[in-house]
């Protein structure tokens, strides 16, 4: 016995499920976009690159006005390392390549690394 398509569908309720006079509603979920993630720049102290120069990176470089610049500096020179500003990865590799290129021009061994940010 051979049936075809449109008896098939023929022989279907033509009311929605769930009974007359309800609707069903699809939605469509969007996917939620994960935010990239964030690298911390440090800036390490060391024996023989002026306070100064340190100063004057961190207002160059990382746009810091003069005090908070020698606070950040006393920080590093006290505890060893201070992170001075979270980015991007592009970003925050671009900041340790500049400090890294500027104190090795100026013949400072002032050392500045970037870590993942938990």
């Amino acid at each position: 016995m051979r049936t075809d398509l449109w008896t098939m569908m023929a022989d279907e309720p033509t009311d929605p499920p769930g009974g007359e006079g309800e609707t069903n509603v699809i939605t469509k979920t969007k996917p939620k976009t994960q935010r990239p993630p964030m690298y911390k720049v440090l800036l390490l102290n060391d024996d023989y690159t002026p306070m100064e120069f340190v100063v004057h990176v961190l207002e160059r470089f990382f746009g810091v006005s003069h005090s908070q610049a020698v606070e950040i500096m006393l920080t590093v020179h006290k505890k060893g390392v201070a992170v001075v500003g979270v980015f991007s990865y592009e970003i925050a590799e671009t900041k340790v390549a500049q400090v890294m290129d500027f104190a090795r021009r100026n013949q400072h061994p002032l050392q500045c690394t970037m870590e993942k940010e938990d």
